[in-house]
């Protein structure tokens, strides 16, 4: 009986740039590579007012602005931690991560989206906020890669 499954063509790894997000790229990495897939990684820079509930007296510009450029030292140093990783197919947005991950698959035809999910306990809790998030109206198969911290 042939297969009604298709490969993936085109993988897209939401990551929050921590140390964390080592095993999300790996697993990304080696499905792409398995797949014969376009690889793209994404990281979302949230706007600091929608931390403090949109509603903040001064101007965060000068901090938001730090925050992405932290971020992009972050993503320079995975670029060069791994080499599947380029600057051509790692992307740096500012937004909401479940709006800008859905849009940027949506607009590259992504047919998978890999996250990390911490696990913790709880149906609530299952994914995470993000990985819940990405799940919920995702425009194609995502993919959970569990983030369970070790017990040293």
């Amino acid at each position: 009986m042939p297969s009604t499954l298709t490969s993936y063509k085109h993988i897209l790894v939401a990551v929050d740039l921590t140390e964390e997000c080592d095993p999300v790229i790996y697993r990304a990495s080696a499905s792409a590579e398995a797949n014969g897939a376009k690889l793209s990684l994404i990281h979302i820079v949230e706007p600091m007012a929608m931390a403090f509930g949109g509603d903040v007296p001064m101007d965060l510009s000068q901090l938001q602005q730090q925050q992405f450029d932290q971020a992009n030292e972050r993503l320079e140093r995975l670029i060069d931690k791994y080499s599947q990783l380029t600057t051509a197919n790692c992307h740096l947005k500012f937004g909401q991560p479940r709006q800008e991950i859905h849009a940027f698959a949506i607009k590259e035809k992504c047919d998978l989206i890999v996250v990390g999910s911490h696990g913790r306990h709880g149906l609530a809790l299952l994914l995470g906020s993000t990985a819940n998030d990405v799940l919920h109206g995702a425009p194609c198969d995502v993919l959970a890669v569990s983030l369970k911290k070790s017990d040293d």
